[in-house]
């Protein structure tokens, strides 16, 4: 899916200020996708502020070591960059829900509007979209636009989007992955990315807090569809019981798609307010985007995510139905579980 970067480099040349912005709960690439961009605008001597709707997690704060990136929340006297900047720069995402309090100031404030993203869910931001749901991440758009204009990342950028990509495709594994998606790499290794260090930072500097929650999750897995779905939750009392944080759940649905047999997977979480983050995931014939897209989340076709309302055994009981209706749409028929 070809993008028009001689458009997207002419907006941005011809504005000076801009504010990025991605989803609620950043990822890896939403958080490297922005400090790389913003990178490139400021040595053009653009004036650019990271405004996200939260905080960044605890455990990414490495991709920022200078604190670019601002929570709305926080610093709620932002919202007046917000309204008064030439332009914003949606990245990671094209659903007004996902962008929570920086979206409704977005809704009202007349800048131009920019979206850089991969995901086939969508809503009408009124913005001018630069989408390409073929690739397997935004961070890899925000290589090839860097490209494009001929400009070459610094090491920490280099770092930043290598992070961006190898989250989204699994460390290089999944369907989405292609002949240019490790080029980029490559190249993002030659700018300065170490693999290693980088790797370490993301996944080996885990708590006991997080091993026990682990545990807590682990011991739940559930089967149902015959065997072709997992299943597990995590509850406020485990979070307590174990003294983890919320972020400590991350990469926990994937442990399911672990077990031999298994097409899908799924995992609850319950917020604060009882609510259920669900995240969604699936083996390549499988599109768990029809799934999110029922409660009015969104994403890709082997990686989505949802908010449901509680409690958690109607909300099991709705996502297996659902599930049931995707894997047969794939093909899968009920089989016995060994």
């Amino acid at each position: 899916m070809s993008i028009d970067w001689a458009s997207l480099e002419d907006l941005l040349k011809n504005n000076q200020t801009f504010v990025l912005t991605s989803h609620v709960r950043p990822d890896a690439d939403a958080l490297g996708s922005e400090l790389a961009l913003a990178g490139m605008l400021e040595s053009w001597g653009k004036q650019v502020h990271i405004i996200n709707p939260g905080a960044s997690p605890a455990h990414l704060q490495f991709l920022d070591p200078e604190g670019k990136v601002t929570a709305l929340h926080a610093h709620p006297d932002r919202a007046e960059i917000i309204r008064k900047c030439d332009a914003h720069i949606v990245l990671d995402t094209s659903a007004w829900i996902q962008l929570g309090e920086v979206g409704k100031v977005m809704a009202r404030s007349e800048s131009k509007k920019i979206v850089i993203d991969h995901h086939v869910s969508s809503d009408d931001l009124q913005a001018v979209e630069f989408k390409d749901t073929t690739s397997p991440a935004t961070g890899c758009l925000v290589y090839e636009l860097m490209t494009w204009c001929g400009y070459v990342p610094t090491m920490q950028e280099a770092s930043c989007l290598y992070c961006a990509i190898a989250t989204d495709t699994g460390w290089y594994r999944f369907p989405a992955t292609n002949p240019v998606t490790m080029r980029i790499g490559g190249e993002l290794i030659a700018a300065g990315a170490d693999p290693a260090r980088l790797y370490n930072l993301l996944y080996e500097q885990g708590s006991v807090e997080r091993l026990k929650l682990s545990g807590l999750a682990l011991q739940r897995v559930s089967l149902a569809c015959e065997g072709l779905l997992v299943y597990t939750y995590v509850t406020q009392a485990d979070f307590a019981a174990t003294k983890a944080h919320p972020a400590d759940t991350e990469n926990l649905v994937n442990e399911c798609m672990r077990i031999k047999g298994t097409q899908a997977a799924f995992i609850l979480v319950e917020q604060p307010n009882r609510q259920l983050k669900a995240s969604l995931r699936s083996r390549e014939s499988v599109d768990v985007t029809p799934v999110a897209e029922h409660f009015g989340g969104g994403g890709h076709r082997q990686a989505s995510g949802a908010m449901l309302p509680g409690p958690i055994d109607q909300a099991i009981e709705k996502l297996v139905e659902l599930f049931g209706v995707q894997l047969k749409l794939a093909g899968f028929e009920p089989k016995e579980t060994n």
